[in-house]
């Protein structure tokens, strides 16, 4: 019976070929979008889940109390100790600190190599908690004596050209000489650490001083505990206990301490402490929802409107015994074998597709991964489910047919469909699609207002070079001067960073004017030179710029220091002292204006700029737009003669502030591609339904031309059905869209307004890629003679 049903099925499809090749393209498309998203999910949704006993581990993380509470993926350099020694809640504890672009050198064959890499030290027991093994498939990794390392598999030969490197050295930042005391396999593609080269805690306090200590007086990002519990731990009950150690340790300090435990299962997508928005996820599975949806409705539309046309097969076929049952079947038939099809195709444009999706996101999807049983399990229904509820309304339909109406031809649409439910379909499709038109207007707006708006301070043709880590031999006076010499060159500033680097704030406590306890805020510290203004263009508002001295004694502040002290004026901070970090005294002798210091899902914060030679680690050099390829050659000739032993590399600053929304803008390009894809779908369906009304209506048309209709009025009653639609859609999407973007928006403090001409947009776009798509078949009919017309039907 069911052999029968396909053979059948094929027979129709071949009939009606153009039908068959929209619905089998449309669902193609549908298919191999939402196979994109299925492995896009998957991938974020399996981070760390390889880990042996991943559900005991636990990266302890801090929420600061002051003002407002700010929440921060690590804990005080003591943490650790002092939880492994007085508690009994872990089997193991252990710290990282993440370190960015240090320089290897690897003699090989006489010649030395140089590779600047991230470097992650870490304590023995990190590898005891985390399932990092080793190529032999031990555990035993040996880094408990300073200068030793571990490499993963592609390092090695990276560095070495084989894996059988245990026992030789490389030279860490041209001082250290590292052994290499194993090989790990190279880390899964879902691991939060994606680092190769793993060094002996014990080394950190040549390059980072405060994370080798054990200081309760402050947190750096850059250092991560964690913790493998012993099984059957209550983590309110630990919580609860960790609220003593700030008030032992902290008890003095405003900025109230609370440490509290994250499930690694929850690490890469928690955004409170820097992961990725999980309601991201949401979206995108939602969005590939509906484009499966988009293209069954095209599926049931193009159906029911050939229901009419086969009619009279039905009735034949229920006279000669057919029974309800066996119509049903037999259109659910056809509809599988399109959706067979279809998802063979989709399959293909998926793979054909990956390399582009993972260059767009930085992941590493693989087409072996569409081989995986969960993946088949996820095919298989997704395909049952369009088969079913594409095929099942148009073949319900069918089978109601009434034998003598339709051999009598006296059937109407009402009897197979209706033009009310492909209505409401095709207003359903024009709502998803505004949709995704004015959602991506939106976000495109908001990540444009982020770029472009005035920060403050000038990001354009600015370049960041890094300064190497060891200052004392740093000629760094001398290599300014040089530098400031180059003809493209206007300003030189050595900093900590930029005034918008998000990457390298430093907040620390303040004391204002000799008060007797700290504010309740922190303070920024933004290291630079004298030049710093000039460089990044930050005008001042009252007072002078500081005097650089051997020591840091005078200061600049922003304009929202005072408006968090209550003052009504710059000018009552001149003079001012100030206390950071609990021992740095410095006068205040000017106050600049606010400038963005954070991307603009953050406030502006209190921030001082003061000159201090050992917190500088970049250069700043502000360089004008002729000749821009010269100059910068020229700059790291002078950089490369200054540090001969490192790498030269260079950013440009607004590529820096534009980083700060990378993630948005591959969303955004992401958004953009599937809304274009919604787009096409429901272009194909309309496009089947234009050739079923003008097939209908062939006769009408002849007759409206022989009683004087022109060409463009037939167009503008074809269209103007359409349009109709498209307005009850956007009555529906408006509301819908303002909502989900409003709710978005709510994640920026300094984000831009939603217009009513972003949903007129949405509409009158969706208007004039309909006009497009029905204008071709019906201008062919409509400029057909009405004599050919007439003799159609």
């Amino acid at each position: 019976m069911f052999k029968n049903y396909i053979k059948i099925a094929w027979r129709n499809l071949i009939k009606r070929k153009v039908f068959t090749a929209i619905n089998v393209l449309g669902l193609a498309v549908g298919f191999g979008s939402s196979i994109l998203i299925y492995l896009f999910l998957s991938y974020h949704l399996s981070f760390d889940n390889f880990h042996h006993n991943s559900d005991r581990i636990y990266r302890m993380v801090t929420e600061e109390h002051r003002d407002d509470i700010e929440y921060d993926p690590s804990v005080p350099p003591a943490f650790a100790k002092t939880f492994k020694a007085d508690y009994d809640y872990a089997e193991k504890v252990a710290k990282i600190v993440e370190y960015d672009g240090l320089v290897i050198d690897v003699e090989k064959k006489g010649v030395t190599n140089k590779f600047k890499k991230d470097i992650v030290f870490a304590e023995e027991d990190f590898f005891k908690i985390f399932n990092y093994p080793l190529i032999n498939g031990s555990n035993k990794i040996s880094l408990s004596a300073p200068n030793t390392a571990v490499l993963t598999k592609s390092m090695a030969l990276n560095m070495f050209g084989k894996i059988d490197v245990v026992g030789k050295t490389f030279v860490l930042e041209n001082d250290k000489t590292i052994e290499i005391t194993g090989v790990l396999k190279d880390l899964p593609k879902t691991s939060f650490l994606q680092t190769e080269v793993f060094i002996s805690f014990d080394n950190i306090k040549d390059f980072f001083g405060f994370a080798g200590s054990e200081s309760w007086n402050g947190i750096t990002t850059n250092l991560k505990c964690f913790a493998l519990l012993k099984p059957n731990q209550d983590i309110s009950t630990i919580e609860t206990a960790l609220l003593e150690l700030p008030k032992k340790h902290r008890a003095k300090s405003k900025n109230k301490h609370v440490y509290k435990l994250q499930p690694l299962s929850i690490m890469h997508l928690d955004p409170v402490y820097g992961g990725l928005e999980p309601t991201l996820l949401w979206v995108f599975g939602i969005i590939g929802l509906f484009l499966i949806i988009i293209a069954s409705i095209n599926f049931i539309n193009i159906s029911t409107a050939q229901a009419f046309y086969r009619s009279k097969e039905i009735g034949v076929r229920k006279v000669l015994g057919s029974v309800k049952k066996h119509l049903f079947w037999q259109f659910l038939s056809e509809t599988f074998v399109i959706g067979l099809f279809a998802l063979l195709l989709g399959i293909g444009l998926a793979i054909l597709f990956i390399p582009a999706f993972n260059d767009l996101f930085q992941i590493q999807l693989a087409s072996i991964d569409l081989w995986d049983i969960r993946f088949i399990a996820f095919l298989s229904l997704v395909l049952v489910m369009v088969s079913f509820l594409s095929g099942s309304y148009p073949g319900l339909l069918l089978s109601r047919i009434v034998p003598v109406l339709a051999l009598k031809g006296k059937l109407d649409h009402n009897d197979t469909g209706g033009a009310t439910t492909r209505k409401v379909l095709v207003v359903a499709q024009f709502a998803i699609s505004i949709t995704l038109i004015a959602a991506t207007l939106i976000i495109s707006r908001q990540i444009d207002y982020a770029i472009n708006t005035d920060l403050g301070f000038d990001k354009d043709f600015v370049v960041m070079v890094d300064i190497p880590t060891d200052m004392e031999s740093i000629p760094l006076k001398g290599l300014k001067e040089r530098l400031a010499q180059i003809p493209g060159v206007e300003n030189v500033s050595a900093c900590l960073s930029s005034p918008g680097g998000a990457t390298s704030n430093w907040g620390t406590s303040v004391r204002y004017n000799n008060k007797a306890e700290q504010e309740e805020f922190s303070i920024e510290i933004k290291a630079g030179d004298q030049n710093y203004l000039k460089t990044f263009d930050i005008p001042l508002v009252a007072g002078r710029n500081f005097f650089e001295n051997d020591s840091l004694t005078e200061v600049l502040v922003n304009e929202r220091l005072g408006e968090k002290l209550g003052l009504e004026s710059a000018e009552e901070m001149l003079g001012k002292k100030l206390q950071v970090s609990g021992d740095i005294d410095v006068t205040i002798v000017g106050v600049v204006q606010d400038f963005h210091d954070t991307d603009f899902t953050h406030e502006i914060n209190p921030v001082f700029i003061g000159a201090r030679n050992s917190w500088f680690s970049e250069l700043a050099i502000k360089i004008n737009h002729s000749n821009t390829a010269l100059t910068l050659e020229q700059i790291g000739e002078q950089w490369t003669n200054a540090f001969s032993e490192y790498i030269y590399e260079y950013r440009f600053l607004d590529e820096r502030v534009a980083e700060q929304y990378e993630t948005e803008q591959r969303y955004l390009s992401l958004s953009k591609v599937f809304s274009a894809l919604a787009i096409l779908i429901g272009c194909l369906g309309l496009y089947g339904l234009i050739l079923f009304y003008v097939g209908q209506r062939t006769k009408e048309i002849g007759i409206r031309k022989v009683l004087g209709s022109s060409v463009g009025n037939i167009l503008t009653l074809f269209s103007m059905d359409f349009f109709k639609l498209i307005l009850i859609a956007g009555v529906f999407a408006t509301p819908i869209a303002w909502y989900l973007m409003e709710q978005w928006l709510q994640g920026y403090t300094y984000r831009t307004q939603i217009h009513w001409w972003v949903f007129a947009l949405a509409i009158v776009s969706i208007m004039i890629i309909t006009l497009i798509t029905i204008s071709y078949q019906t201008l062919k009919v409509a400029v057909t003679s009405p004599v050919k017309s007439l003799r159609t039907e």
